[in-house]
């Protein structure tokens, strides 16, 4: 289980917040330096941050990982906001918010509004994940194949 770690508030963002948006500001930069319209293979720099988070968000993004791979290989793997996202057409469709990321009890799989996961009037979006079971994984790749069709 992750540690609960005490982060210093003031009225505006947290440490946390303000980190994901320096991410996100890099992410940017290191897009524009890219010439335009070239194809880049993203998915090293979502293997490395992956391989350099704690033990239990590393395990879980890295089957996550797979799982995405394998169910719906037409999701490309990129950075955002310093987390794994997978995209289709440049859309985010789904991300890894690992605990250690903003200090909280568990690793979520969020689906942003690109994700196919309508269901009548209500659905969820996110999903808790301490770990990664047959069943999870089994719910996982039904969820990512709704998501992308």
């Amino acid at each position: 289980m992750a540690t609960m770690k005490t982060t210093k508030s003031y009225d505006g963002f947290t440490e946390a917040e303000r980190s994901a948006m320096k991410d996100r500001a890099n992410e940017l930069k290191a897009t524009s330096r890219r010439p335009r319209g070239a194809k880049v293979d993203t998915e090293p720099e979502v293997l490395a941050k992956l391989a350099e988070m704690p033990e239990q968000d590393r395990v879980v993004g890295e089957g996550l990982h797979a799982l995405i791979k394998a169910n719906a290989p037409a999701l490309t793997a990129k950075l955002w906001y310093g987390m794994p996202a997978y995209a289709i057409d440049g859309k985010i469709v789904c991300h890894f918010q690992p605990a250690n990321k903003f200090n909280t009890r568990y690793g979520m799989l969020c689906f942003s509004d690109a994700a196919n996961l309508d269901d009548g009037a209500i659905w969820a979006t996110s999903f808790a994940i301490p770990e990664l079971t047959a069943a999870s994984e089994k719910k996982i790749a039904a969820l990512l194949k709704q998501a992308v069709r």
